[in-house]
């Protein structure tokens, strides 16, 4: 995990989180029989285990994930060069419609479906307002930016309705849009990954992308436990166990941040006021089925962007099994999720909230 604490000017650069969950094995037989394979990609640290597989079996997989995860970074990277980063030149310019590979166009159309029914909070349009504050880069920002150029790009309004895809073609009609994949590539990763050790034969395994993790199978006689940061303190909240098929995620605004005059200013901007977000410290949620890895990564967003509308989201995205805490520090809990959650220090005060949904 990388560290660093620098100060410069009035701002006091903290600590880039790449991983939100700490991962625990049961029993120590169990510990000696899985398979590690740890590497770096999408910005942050990647981590495979495999259990009850060969070495030489077990490497093979992870070798054949880890090289799906390259193909994928070079085609989604937002600002380097890539697929996406020559397809974000093309929309900037003008210059009207450019041809994409199949591939490109499904990760494009199912990213502007999610923003939709989100009513843009996901907004992976609004690249050019991330690099703006610095956060498109793998080290601190240097500055905060002027509310001039904020506002500016606000009323410039990039969205994912200004995103058009036909035939393997797609254009914009707002020179303002860049795409930046941020918040969906790490979910595709982990539903990719999952489908890889499925081709290889493996039937137990964890992926751990940046602290969005997936389950597949069950380490021994246990199902995989994972432990959920807490927020504002070293350690986890709670830990629960992940079962076969399911992803959990959280968006927090103690993974990537910087303080300034004593405020902290996180990556998870609001599209509506180009300002990040305030009215939640974390949240986290538990899904399973399709494309379970796409929405543990993204469906945190609108649920994290849109605090006070977070029963509405969970309506619209069917989502059942929620955690969140809020700016002040009070713990909410849906009534799915507490069945799940085992907390760390008994007694944790939280409130529930919301009926029990179905899957």
């Amino acid at each position: 995990m990388q560290r660093w604490k620098t100060r410069l000017h009035r701002f006091s650069f903290l600590v880039w989180l790449p991983a939100l969950f700490v991962v625990f094995f049961a029993g120590c037989a169990q510990k000696e029989s899985i398979f590690r394979q740890e590497s770096f990609v999408f910005g942050t640290r990647i981590e495979i285990s495999i259990q009850g597989e060969g070495k030489i079996k077990a490497a093979k997989a992870a070798q054949s994930v880890l090289q799906r995860f390259d193909e994928l970074h070079r085609k989604l990277h937002a600002w380097q060069p890539s697929d996406l980063d020559r397809l974000n030149t093309a929309f900037a310019s003008g210059s009207g419609k450019s041809q994409i590979d199949p591939e490109l166009a499904r990760i494009l159309e199912d990213a502007k479906a999610f923003s939709l029914q989100s009513d843009g909070l996901f907004n992976p349009a609004i690249g050019n307002l991330i690099r703006l504050w610095g956060f498109h880069d793998d080290g601190p920002p240097t500055e905060l930016p002027s509310k001039a150029a904020i506002d500016q790009m606000v009323t410039a309004a990039p969205s994912m309705q200004n995103l058009h895809i036909e035939n393997n073609q797609t254009w914009s009609d707002n020179p303002a849009v860049r795409i930046d994949l941020g918040g969906y590539a790490k979910g595709l990763a982990l539903d990719e990954a999952v489908s890889i050790l499925r081709q290889h034969g493996i039937r137990n395994a964890l992926v751990n992308i940046g602290g969005n993790v997936i389950a597949l199978g069950k380490p021994g006689d246990r199902p995989w436990k994972v432990g959920i940061q807490h927020p504002r303190k070293a350690g986890v909240i709670a830990t629960l166990d992940l079962h076969d098929g399911e992803a959990i995620g959280t968006s927090g605004d103690y993974q990537r941040y910087f303080e300034a005059a004593g405020k902290r200013y996180s990556h998870l901007l609001d599209p509506r006021t180009g300002w990040p977000a305030n009215g939640m410290q974390s949240v986290t949620i538990l899904v399973s089925g399709d494309s379970a890895g796409v929405k543990s990564d993204v469906l945190t967003k609108p649920l994290f962007v849109g605090n006070t509308n977070i029963l509405e989201m969970m309506r619209r995205f069917n989502l059942s099994q929620v955690m969140a805490v809020d700016s002040n520090g009070s713990v909410l809990v849906s009534t799915g999720m507490l069945k799940r959650l085992q907390w760390r220090e008994p007694g944790q005060a939280h409130h529930v909230f919301g009926p029990q949904a179905v899957r």
